[in-house]
């Protein structure tokens, strides 16, 4: 047997030799081509501040940096020209001196903390709605009701820069909420990012059921309705819509999903309902068994650990969640040595406060029918 091939496991014939770079011809990876992030904050981008708060819970605040602000936390003050120049996962120290974790926001935290008329689509139905629609790169999709713009941005990224999302807004107010919603992503993207957002959003202040004339030019290959009366839309924009194209309907009661699988069924519109969905999350606690002077609880179902907490103890929860914390039980903390030290059991159950029913996802699917 021969020696083994230069950079491989072995000499067998049909393997792919890797190939070795000296240090005067490897190949340099440009941060820029690949899109990476600048490392500090500049002013203009946004900024997430998060305080921890008892219970394993979290308050985000969000804000848009500049020189002469101030953000404003229930913990302190922190001046904005101290985030400044500082880098993303940095942690800081307000006046009160409480630690504040700085960061950039995510799409799905932006579209939950900005400015909002009408609730929003929340980002786990806009998740399971662009799966429904199995959106590409360079889609065009029609959305009806702008509402805030949320559906909007999801939409924006999933198309991306060669694709197309056409925005229909009956109120005029909601019409430039969206519009000025999605103008300050972008704005903030630009600063704190390489590469632009996107811009592919067309925002149409007018009744889609009086767009029949618009649409007879425009072809799409997925369609969102989120509306009081979808079924009202329906017969405008089906024609648009191509062959095996799939019409999300975003619903907040079931009599709303029964009234628009009427409609289709008495129309006769070509449409086949596939899924009728909820989207539900179930978030869960694990934290430490422990007491105040770090000595190990018992791992033993007590009458706390395996039945609803007291009423007291309830109510407490939800009104931390505008109450400042005393400095003591914020202060409570995994990484003091006296619990490192500390060999705990961890104590796992359901949230107190779990996230509810949002809104019923349709998926339709548009079809031909058969030839008589």
């Amino acid at each position: 047997m021969g020696p083994p091939a230069a950079g491989g496991l072995g000499g067998g014939r049909g393997r792919r030799r890797c190939r070795r770079w000296s240090g005067a011809t490897a190949p340099q990876v440009s941060l820029e081509a690949a899109g990476a992030r600048p490392g500090p904050f500049r002013a203009g981008e946004l900024a997430l501040a998060e305080v921890r708060r008892k219970h394993n819970a979290t308050l985000k605040l969000l804000c848009r940096l500049a020189a002469g602000s101030v953000l404003a936390s229930p913990r302190g003050f922190l001046p904005h020209h101290d985030i400044i120049g500082q880098l993303p996962g940095q942690m800081l120290r307000t006046s009160a001196g409480a630690p504040l974790l700085l960061r950039r926001p995510s799409l799905e935290e932006y579209v939950l903390l900005m400015p909002r008329g009408p609730t929003i689509a929340y980002p786990k139905d806009i998740s399971a709605i662009l799966t429904m629609m199995d959106i590409h790169p360079g889609d065009t999709v029609l959305e009806t009701g702008s509402g805030s713009g949320a559906m909007s941005l999801f939409l924006s990224r999933a198309v991306g820069p060669k694709g197309r999302v056409i925005s229909y807004e009956i109120r005029d107010d909601h019409h430039n909420l969206a519009k000025k919603n999605y103008r300050h992503w972008r704005a903030a993207w630009e600063i704190g990012h390489m590469e632009e957002w996107p811009d592919n959003v067309d925002f149409i202040l007018k009744d889609i059921s009086t767009a029949a004339a618009d649409m007879k030019s425009v072809t799409v290959d997925a369609i969102v309705l989120d509306m009081l009366n979808p079924q009202s839309a329906l017969p405008v924009v089906h024609p648009s819509l191509k062959q095996g194209g799939v019409c999300a309907v975003y619903l907040a009661n079931i009599t709303q999903v029964i009234d628009l699988l009427d409609t289709i069924r008495t129309c006769k519109l070509p449409f086949l309902c596939e899924r009728i969905i909820e989207v539900t999350y179930r978030n869960w606690l694990v934290l430490p068994a422990k007491i105040k002077n770090c000595k190990s609880s018992q791992m033993v179902e007590t009458q706390e650990n395996i039945e609803e907490p007291p009423q007291k103890e309830y109510e407490e929860i939800h009104i931390q969640d505008q109450a400042v914390l005393k400095e003591s039980e914020y202060n409570e903390s995994l990484s003091d040595d006296a619990e490192t030290n500390c060999s705990m059991p961890y104590v796992a159950r359901p949230s107190y406060s779990q996230d509810g029913h949002s809104a019923f996802l349709t998926k339709l699917r548009k079809f031909r029918p058969l030839l008589s």
